[in-house]
């Protein structure tokens, strides 16, 4: 099955080819095998695979490929402004690095912080660079996205701009290289359907189900 490369690594890619071809040429061979591998290795980490969200809006999906480290019920001031559930995602070198839209809705801002490169999967990392998205779901509720960078990873990348519309499953943006995607759910109308230690998909895999307010 053919797999998309996303063009955010096609320099990646590009460099370490034609370093490959030019040490090559000049009888470099070991030093070649190794730029050839680090090529391959770009075209592996920003691989984009087609995504099919299920059908239906109750649900809200993963915004990102991985391991779930965190579910839990906190306050949450910036966008929800009350209780939330927080769900987060490591990406490891190894999972797809794209990020898809957990609704169907519209992206009301974008917001970059500056921050600390701790590695990702600690709970100290919340201070990390990051990236916030401001979410306004189709079903008239809020969600806080944010994309958090690592260790390795220096650089969210946004693929959507602040004001536009975006659908469920919709890729919104990526992280180099490794680290994580939390996303705030309000309390009063969601309840996670993950736990710590599953697996998800971006775009297809529900972390969370709208419910009826009196029921959650």
């Amino acid at each position: 099955m053919k797999v998309r490369i996303h063009p955010e690594g096609y320099p990646f890619i590009a460099g370490a080819g034609l370093a490959a071809v030019v040490l090559r040429l000049l009888g470099q061979r070991r030093a070649a095998q190794g730029a050839l591998a680090a090529a391959l290795a770009a075209a592996y980490f920003f691989r984009d695979p087609e995504r099919h969200p299920p059908a239906g809006e109750d649900t809200i999906l993963a915004p990102a490929d991985g391991r779930i480290i965190t579910v839990r019920r906190t306050h949450e001031p910036l966008w929800l402004q009350g209780d939330a559930w927080h769900v987060g995602t490591f990406m490891s070198l190894f999972d797809v690095h794209i990020n898809r839209a957990p609704c169907t809705g519209k992206i009301v801002r974008i917001e970059h912080r500056a921050g600390t490169f701790l590695p990702a999967n600690r709970e100290e990392a919340l201070q990390n660079e990051r990236r916030l998205y401001y979410w306004e779901c189709a079903a008239g509720y809020r969600l806080l996205v944010v994309q958090i960078a690592g260790l390795l990873a220096r650089r969210t990348v946004p693929l959507v701009a602040e004001g536009q519309a975006v659908v469920r499953g919709q890729r919104f943006g990526l992280i180099r290289f490794g680290s994580r995607v939390d996303v705030y759910m309000p309390a009063d109308v969601t309840r996670p359907l993950v736990l710590p230690g599953h697996r998800v998909r971006a775009g297809e895999t529900p972390i969370g189900l709208w419910v009826a307010q009196e029921d959650a």
